[in-house]
């Protein structure tokens, strides 16, 4: 495994995610912003962020495993949310913990998220992108 999550001293540890990402592979994967789109570009739970953050975490799941990598190559996560405000994180938290258990895996590299006015699409409540390390 090219990555190796760690939470270091003097900073504080997140359920969501992990501080810092150390990388030792060779090759580098950037996964483009993968929003709520089924594999024949429909969008998926319209209105409905939990049900996009599930679609856009298994996108990124397919998108990986595509090059032969899985989430545990992600260094980092980007995670940009329509209108976000806190009230938002128990969704936001409901779609990763959903598709989490679908991909068997807990996706918890470090991660930003920003709160933007809007996307590409007027129904895309959300987009995530990655970068992956793998040897």
């Amino acid at each position: 495994m090219a990555i190796t999550l760690v939470d270091p001293a003097g900073l504080p540890a997140v359920d969501a995610y992990r501080q810092v990402s150390v990388a030792t592979g060779s090759k580098l994967v950037f996964v483009a912003g993968q929003v709520a789109w089924d594999g024949d570009g429909a969008t998926v739970g319209e209105g409905d962020l939990a049900a996009q953050v599930e679609q856009c975490y298994l996108n990124v799941g397919t998108a990986l495993a595509g090059v032969g990598a899985s989430f545990s190559d992600v260094a980092k996560l980007t995670v940009h949310v329509v209108d976000w405000s806190p009230e938002k994180m128990p969704l936001l938290m409901e779609g990763i913990g959903r598709a989490a258990a679908r991909l068997g895996t807990v996706p918890v590299p470090p991660a930003t998220l920003i709160g933007c006015a809007a996307l590409d699409v007027p129904e895309h409540l959300v987009e995530v992108e990655a970068t992956a390390v793998i040897d």
